[in-house]
């Protein structure tokens, strides 16, 4: 693996050891979110745009993910669609987000934190 990447066990027992990056936990943040239907897309920086444009797919734009002792912390920046209730959306994009990183990596999820970072006219109801 790559030096630069962050890794956490999340298991180790007498059949060996499981380790996950952290890039891992941030896609399957950013996959949970699309799924929620009123979320027309991730939001992203600058950098996180121009790659997108350059051709390359980046799973993670939007998400970020902090973990410490096994407890993940998700900030999520979202693009709502036009005529969603941002209350209700939000809820299940925390709710989808949890569910998804707890089944798939067993590490705990203390908080999903989401921002609506704009409203897209072109994907409304």
């Amino acid at each position: 693996m790559a030096e630069d990447r962050k890794v956490y066990s999340i298991k180790d027992d007498s059949l060996g050891e499981v380790n996950i990056a952290d890039e891992v936990v941030t896609i399957i943040a950013g996959l949970a979110a699309t799924e929620v239907e009123g979320i027309s897309s991730m939001a992203g920086n600058i950098t996180n745009e121009l790659v997108s444009k350059l051709g390359k797919k980046n799973l993670a734009k939007g998400v970020k993910v902090e973990v410490v002792d096994n407890c993940v912390t998700v900030d999520v920046a979202v693009n709502i669609a036009y005529g969603y209730a941002i209350p209700e959306i939000s809820a299940k994009v925390q709710e989808k987000i949890k569910t998804a990183i707890e089944t798939m990596t067993g590490l705990e999820v203390n908080a999903v934190n989401v921002r609506i970072a704009s409203v897209d006219m072109g994907n409304s109801k």
